[in-house]
């Protein structure tokens, strides 16, 4: 099986004040005649080890199940920085979403041959990195047409913002949830029920215009679970 590369680079944020580093991954393929979709993960480094997410696309695109692809990785520096920059009540969480929408779209669009409309940009995260991406694809609709979910940390502020949503025609979701997690210890110390919360979401998004899809699997809150369920997502959001 043919494998990509994966690249490291940096992004100067203007938006967050601090240097950004990023991990590219580019199919083993990539020319610069063909045109690619961008996947932007939040908890980067984590997708990218834990989720084997490099692995499963080389798999996908040597047995053409998906279309052409870039993905990129953003980590977190640690968990007091992951918390500011994805919880809905982070210090830092707007000027991520500004970052993501403002600096890293600039950067694909101006170093890979993309699509230039939202349906080729997607985000995706898992837990508290979900989250962010699903309000930073609500705030730009015009820019992120697709979100991969897993296991959302959903609160009342990211109900009302699904809410209020009005360009919801072009967002495509994919929505995955737990049934035990039921107690999930937060990186705050406490622990929280977040299968209540995302059955709240996935009965609020039906209501919605979205092209969405949602699933329970038998299972908590750690990569164990959600890195067997990669392929589906991709083959899904990327078919």
């Amino acid at each position: 099986m043919k494998r990509g590369t994966i690249q490291d680079d940096i992004i100067h944020s203007k938006e967050l004040g601090e240097e950004i580093p990023i991990l590219i991954y580019v199919p083993a393929d990539f020319s610069p005649m063909f045109t690619y979709s961008f996947l932007i993960c939040q908890d980067g480094k984590d997708y990218f080890q834990m989720g084997r997410l490099p692995r499963v696309a080389d798999e996908l695109l040597e047995q053409e199940e998906i279309e052409n692809m870039i993905i990129v990785g953003v980590p977190y520096n640690n968990k007091n920085d992951r918390r500011e920059k994805y919880h809905p009540d982070g210090a830092k969480q707007k000027a991520y979403i500004r970052f993501l929408a403002h600096e890293v779209v600039p950067y694909l669009d101006e170093k890979f041959p993309g699509h230039n409309v939202s349906f080729g940009r997607a985000l995706a995260g898992d837990s508290l990195a979900a989250t962010v991406s699903l309000m930073a694809a609500l705030e730009y609709p015009n820019l992120f047409g697709k979100v991969l979910m897993h296991s959302p940390y959903v609160d009342s502020t990211v109900l009302n913002a699904v809410d209020t949503a009005d360009d919801t025609h072009h967002l495509s979701l994919y929505h995955v949830i737990g049934t035990g997690e039921t107690e999930v210890k937060m990186t705050n110390g406490e622990t929280a029920d977040f299968l209540t919360p995302n059955r709240a979401l996935h009965s609020l998004l039906l209501t919605k215009k979205f092209d969405y899809f949602y699933d329970e699997f038998d299972g908590g809150h750690v990569w164990t679970y959600w890195q067997p369920d990669m392929k589906r997502a991709l083959s899904m959001m990327f078919e």
